[in-house]
């Protein structure tokens, strides 16, 4: 199973800042069994939304974002997310939110979002390595179950 870790930063995009967020999530994923590719896009719902489409298309069975999910001006991935998927899977953000409320206040502004489109699902994570590796252990739990029915294996 091949994946995609989306980092979206203007600066990372830009080669101005260092991109850790996004490989730690591949670091995550592969231990839990999950190949992962890395890109890394410019913050912005065109620029977000298009690489989502690109790994549907592709068929890519998760997508997991890193970055863009706060309150400033061009933190616009959940509206990117919005834009693509077509049911929202509230209760992983919800896990997320939860969860990064017991080590931070700042919690309460993140915006992240987790939905399907087709058999992917996509997760937004902030930014920052810190968070990444904090929600990927809320997240990589439910993982092969959730592939799992996207592939159409139901049987429990």
């Amino acid at each position: 199973m091949r994946s995609l870790v989306l980092t979206v930063s203007d600066r990372v995009s830009a080669g101005t800042a260092i991109d850790t967020a996004g490989p730690a999530a591949v670091e995550l994923l592969a231990a839990a069994g999950i190949e992962a590719e890395l890109r890394v896009v410019p913050d912005g719902i065109e620029s977000v939304s298009a690489a989502l489409r690109d790994a549907i298309v592709i068929r890519r069975p998760l997508v997991v974002t890193a970055g863009g999910t706060g309150v400033s001006e061009r933190d616009l991935t959940p509206e990117a997310t919005r834009s693509v998927i077509e049911r929202e899977v509230p209760g992983i953000a919800e896990a997320i939110r939860a969860m990064s409320l017991e080590k931070t206040p700042h919690a309460m502004l993140s915006r992240g979002i987790a939905g399907i489109k087709r058999s992917t699902l996509i997760i937004n994570l902030p930014g920052s390595e810190r968070a990444v590796r904090e929600c990927m252990d809320v997240v990589v739990p439910v993982l092969p179950h959730a592939l799992a029915l996207l592939a159409g294996n139901t049987d429990h």
